[in-house]
């Protein structure tokens, strides 16, 4: 006959004094309370482990913390696992563990280690714009909270405060951004799947607006404008270098003197500075050698070739050559990232290979075989089109530009 355990009272409980060696007081069912020397109680929970029903127990906790009743209850969670052949003593660990990963992995955390693998794909100056975007907005609030607690309703809270200031390319690009979080999470394994999917559906979407830029037949303008600036030389050659080679402002901000091949006449510009993290080569005109010419003895003994002003050791913000162009009058009419569009669409309406042009502005085609050859075959093209861009940059100095067009056919 099974023997029958007489369940503990309240008052036996509270009552149980120390003795000189641990003692148990039995409740039943598995439910024991341990007696310390020291005066200490706790409960524990004996059970025979799952399928290889080798004894086991599990501490619930102190008494008088934990009373009878808590105590039992505990106990009772504990046999109903043990019903689904699930161990107590594991379910609690991984419980633990999981909160643990759970503090662990909160979206400041996560959201740099996705940063780690993104900046690898894009330019510095990119990256810097990214993780700042962020900083500013997202992390200060929610990056403490757990990345398996982050939900659309709160991410939508957090950035509808930025959409009723009417930036709604802010929220666009940081709803892009977390998503892109959301979904590396995703692919390591720290969350099921991404709640942030349709979040961009709960803002209105920015009005395209295109970069200000100056038509072709406004090209003496802005030549005449730089020619009467009151403008550093260093940013002058900054904003003809950038107008010359056609590279976005980050790369032209950015050029170091290690990187110009003068016996070629070749500016080469290492994958980890370009947008698209690929080398770029560019074809060098006499006029973009007389801007290095001109740098040489400000710049010449350092790393880049324009230096900034308060460091010298690092180069110009890339910033530089807009503020220049606002103060000289172009507010809202033109962007240094602008100068790129107006050399487009000027060779384009000359009649150069349109391929040719998206080469020269570093425009990566989607198409393997076609971009191995546009790098291969198209540098001499591009010099050739380069030496007319640069020709018909020194031809708007004076004021005049011929109004012929197809002035050029599509080099062979």
């Amino acid at each position: 006959m099974a023997r029958i355990t007489k369940p503990l009272s309240p008052t036996e409980v509270k009552q149980a004094k120390p003795k000189d060696k641990l003692y148990k007081l039995f409740d039943g069912s598995g439910l024991v309370l341990k007696v310390k020397p020291n005066g200490k109680k706790s409960w524990v929970f004996i059970y025979n482990k799952p399928f290889i029903k080798k004894r086991s127990e599990i501490s619930l906790g102190n008494y008088p913390d934990l009373s009878l009743t808590d105590a039992r209850k505990l106990k009772q969670n504990a046999i109903e696992l043990l019903a689904k052949d699930i161990d107590p003593k594991d379910h609690r660990l991984a419980n633990v563990n999981e909160e643990k990963r759970k503090l662990i992995n909160t979206l400041q955390q996560v959201a740099a280690n996705w940063y780690e693998v993104k900046k690898i794909e894009i330019s510095a100056d990119h990256a810097n714009d990214i993780w700042r975007s962020l900083e500013i907005h997202v992390l200060p609030k929610l990056g403490a909270y757990p990345i398996s607690n982050i939900t659309a309703p709160l991410v939508i809270e957090e950035l509808k405060p930025i959409a009723a200031k009417g930036t709604l390319e802010t929220v666009k690009r940081l709803s892009q951004r977390l998503n892109e979080i959301m979904t590396y999470a995703v692919n390591t394994g720290l969350i099921h799947a991404n709640p942030l999917t349709g979040i961009k559906a709960a803002f209105k979407k920015p009005e395209k607006q295109n970069m200000p830029t100056l038509t072709p037949d406004q090209l003496p303008e802005l030549m005449t404008a730089i020619s009467y600036a009151s403008i550093k030389i260093v940013t002058r050659c900054l904003i003809e270098w950038q107008l010359h080679t056609m590279v976005r402002p980050s790369e032209a901000a950015g050029a170091k003197w290690s990187e110009i091949d003068l016996d070629n006449k070749l500016w080469i510009i290492p994958a980890e500075r370009m947008k698209k993290k690929r080398e770029h080569t560019i074809p060098l005109s006499d006029q973009a050698v007389e801007i290095l010419e001109r740098l040489r003895p400000m710049s010449g003994h350092r790393e880049y070739l324009f230096p900034a002003d308060r460091d010298p050791r690092k180069h110009t913000n890339e910033q530089t050559a807009n503020a220049a162009l606002k103060r000289m009058g172009f507010h809202k009419k033109l962007v240094a990232h602008g100068m790129r569009a107006l050399a487009s669409t000027t060779l384009n309406e000359q009649g150069f290979d349109g391929d040719v042009i998206e080469a020269a502005l570093a425009h990566v085609d989607k198409n393997e075989v076609r971009r191995a050859y546009n790098r291969a075959e198209y540098l001499e093209r591009r010099r050739v089109m380069m030496t007319w861009w640069s020709e018909h940059i020194e031809q708007a100095k004076t004021g005049e530009l011929s109004n012929s067009k197809k002035i050029f056919k599509v080099v062979a």
